[in-house]
């Protein structure tokens, strides 16, 4: 289920190749292990067509076909199982071939999700707006009425673009012309480092303002740093609560022991877990436990000593030496409880 208040989802996409059935779903079980809801695939062939049956029985989260330029392949796809289809009204084929995809949603109670990015843009909507997010949500839904048209209503819109500002700003206009759930998204948007901050600033302007219903957070690498990336996503905008967030300051030239080492030790501890806790590795006593009031556990250190403290109250104090062990350990008594 999408919208209508459900959870936002997470969606990956396959790096494989959908026929060779064995990799794609080794693929899907790291990401589906990982936290991934959704998972998209290539249909490039008749044989990626035919093995989406196989894929699908192997693996526990919906699969989504992905298919442009032959309406034969989107009804194979359709016909072999997957839960919905990603095609392109616009290059699917004419009246004709539409009409038998749309018909084939329907019978067989799939949704589909359609949209446009900066390089998909009708000819029509370039010429009189130019590349805006004007001319890509008109474009989106031109793609929608043609489904409307032949009676298919269970629709999911994206409107893609590399360009975070312009990203935000489809969506944006997009939510204000449709009530359809939304696939949200910044495409193209490069290696690790720079994709994970481009989708975080655009994602997270959206999520903010209650805009999205699943989401992709493309990089050029392992799809499972994608998942990893959304999941860190939609905890920083509040939308998932049930994970051990941990908060550290930066550290300032008060700080006299390895707080930054700890604090990482801690992070990858806690990681798979699914409870909300709270967990403050701060620098100094002066500030951390005031700071840190509203946190479940605590640590910070002077020169020669550390203090655990629970809620901003004083604890204990303890040897430097031991502060890490007596620290893990008041973890475990709050995961464990």
């Amino acid at each position: 289920m999408l919208g209508g208040g459900e959870p936002v989802r997470i969606q990956s996409m396959c790096t494989t190749k959908t026929s060779n059935v064995q990799s794609t779903v080794e693929q899907i079980k790291r990401l589906e292990k990982a936290g991934c809801e959704i998972i998209r695939v290539s249909v490039l062939d008749e044989e990626d067509a035919k093995a989406i049956k196989a894929v699908k029985n192997s693996i526990n989260i919906p699969l989504v076909a992905d298919i442009h330029f032959s309406h034969k392949l989107a009804i194979a796809a359709i016909e072999s199982g997957c839960d919905k289809v990603r095609i392109n009204p616009g290059n699917i084929g004419g009246d004709r071939q539409l009409k038998a995809v749309a018909d084939c949603i329907k019978a067989h109670g799939i949704s589909v999700r359609v949209g446009s990015n900066t390089g998909s843009i009708e000819k029509e909507f370039l010429q009189k707006y130019g590349k805006n997010e004007n001319s890509l949500v008109e474009s989106a839904l031109k793609s929608v009425s043609l489904l409307e048209k032949n009676g298919v209503e269970d629709i999911v819109i994206s409107v893609k673009a590399s360009d975070v500002p312009l990203t935000v700003k489809a969506y944006k206009l997009l939510a204000q012309k449709t009530c359809y759930p939304l696939h949200i998204g910044v495409t193209e948007a490069g290696t690790e480092e720079m994709a994970v901050v481009k989708s975080s600033v655009a994602l997270g302007a959206l999520l903010l303002d209650g805009i999205g219903d699943t989401l992709r957070v493309s990089i050029t690498d392992d799809p499972v740093k994608e998942v990893l990336a959304a999941k860190r996503i939609l905890r920083a905008a509040g939308l998932d609560k049930n994970y051990v967030d941990v908060v550290a300051c930066p550290t300032c030239g008060r700080c006299r022991w390895n707080s930054m080492e700890l604090a990482k030790k801690v992070s990858a501890y806690v990681e798979s877990f699914s409870k909300p806790v709270k967990i403050a590795v701060m620098g100094c006593v002066v500030n951390g436990p005031g700071e840190a009031k509203d946190c479940d556990i605590g640590i910070a250190g002077a020169e020669d000593y550390c203090v655990i403290f629970k809620n901003g109250e004083i604890l204990r104090r303890i040897n430097r030496e031991d502060a890490e062990s007596e620290f893990f350990k008041e973890i475990d008594k709050i995961l464990n409880d």
